[in-house]
């Protein structure tokens, strides 16, 4: 097939997980023997057009616009007219697009050459602030309304998500398909070849005898940090004291409140706030750390979980959205109650002071990345949607 690809986000530019995900499905695709053109915004650095891992990328150009919501618009302006003149001299099976940001080029794209538009929606305004509350928020709902009514499939990424996009999209769940995330192969072995100073890097953030248990990703409310700083004064006291809490993200508003927090709760001492970390610095971190906790409120997947998987750490997390499909209780990790504090504390403890157990949880999640997240196995899965809306 012939696949035309919609994403405002491709590597270089990372913004959010859309962007990694593109990135690691579509040249399995292209090993598949599907040809992949896939439209994206400029990025310094990078070529307006080149092939990368098999797909043909465009680049368009939008211009600068401090109102983001006329920046979309001009963004799906510039797409449809990158599309209109590859169309002109090729024709496409299949054209995908992922998540609102897109949904006008799509919409535009599927109506005026009639070509079946399947759509990704990787999270819903909905389940980010549990309801629409805005017009802001209204808006990008109603785009997202849109989108999942023009699209003749519907990809989500967990159960979850696929229950969420009926209730918040009023999408007939009868077209709407799950297909996990993945991790790639690079980006699951990555930490596993790195050269360094493991004990000189951990005195950065602990003692040696001290337990690191981190949190990673965005630092905003529906993530949860508030609820591990909230249960970190019971494993202090259950640990001796032993222990320190990671918290790895940018977002600067928010990490301030969360600063006076852990004052407030006298642990501040304990806990560790590094901002932004790097790739790299982050890949050699995680192979110092003892617990990774992901205590969100709402979550359509998780791939943060999968990165701990991948880095041999094992994972406590909440039971909010997609979480407990991807981290299986017992099996590949700890699943507590969403917003509970002694709940979470609970299960960071069963973590620490059980390592035999640990161990186990951390192999069986090794064996769930090189088969259920594998990107190979996930690419035949949406291969299947494709087919499956030619004969629609």
């Amino acid at each position: 097939m012939n696949i035309l690809v919609l994403t405002w986000e491709f590597p270089p530019r990372i913004i959010g997980g859309i962007s990694r995900h593109v990135a690691e499905l579509y040249p399995e695709l292209v090993k598949l023997g599907h040809k992949v053109h896939l439209i994206t915004v400029q990025a310094s650095g990078v070529s307006d057009y080149e092939i990368v891992d098999g797909i043909s990328v465009y680049r368009v150009p939008v211009a600068n616009n401090s109102d983001f919501f006329g920046w979309v618009v001009h963004m799906n302006e510039s797409m449809v007219t990158c599309a209109t003149k590859l169309l002109s001299e090729d024709s496409f099976d299949i054209l995908h697009a992922h998540d609102w940001l897109v949904s006008d080029a799509a919409i535009n794209i599927h109506q005026r050459y009639l070509i079946p538009l399947v759509a990704t929606i990787h999270a819903t305004e909905y389940g980010r602030y549990n309801g629409i509350h805005t017009d802001t928020q209204r808006y990008v709902n109603n785009k997202e309304i849109d989108l999942a009514a023009a699209a003749q499939r519907v990809i989500v990424c967990t159960n979850y998500m696929r229950s969420e996009v009926e209730r918040a999209l009023r999408c007939s769940l009868d077209k709407v398909d799950v297909v996990n995330n993945g991790l790639s192969i690079e980006r699951a072995t990555r930490s596993q070849y790195m050269n360094f100073d493991r004990a000189a890097f951990r005195r950065q953030f602990a003692e040696p005898d001290e337990s690191i248990v981190y949190y990673v990703g965005r630092l905003t409310h529906e993530k949860g940090i508030y609820v591990l700083l909230n249960a970190a004064p019971k494993v202090i006291a259950e640990t001796n004291g032993n222990v320190k809490f990671v918290i790895i993200g940018s977002g600067d508003a928010y990490s301030i409140l969360l600063q006076h927090q852990a004052w407030d709760l006298g642990i501040y001492h304990m806990v560790v706030f590094t901002g932004f970390m790097s790739d790299d610095d982050l890949s050699k971190f995680q192979t110092i750390a003892d617990c990774a906790v992901f205590p969100s409120l709402y979550e359509p997947f998780g791939i943060v979980a999968l990165e701990s998987f991948a880095a041999k750490v094992p994972v406590v997390v909440s039971d909010t959205g997609g979480l407990p499909e991807v981290v299986r209780h017992g099996v590949t990790g700890v699943v507590t109650q969403v917003n509970n504090s002694d709940s979470l504390a609970a299960g960071i403890l069963e973590v620490l002071q059980n390592p035999g157990y640990a161990k186990q949880l951390v192999e069986n999640a090794q064996l769930e990345l090189k088969v259920r997240f594998a990107w190979p196995h996930l690419a035949r899965q949406t291969e299947t949607v494709y087919k499956s809306i030619k004969m629609y």
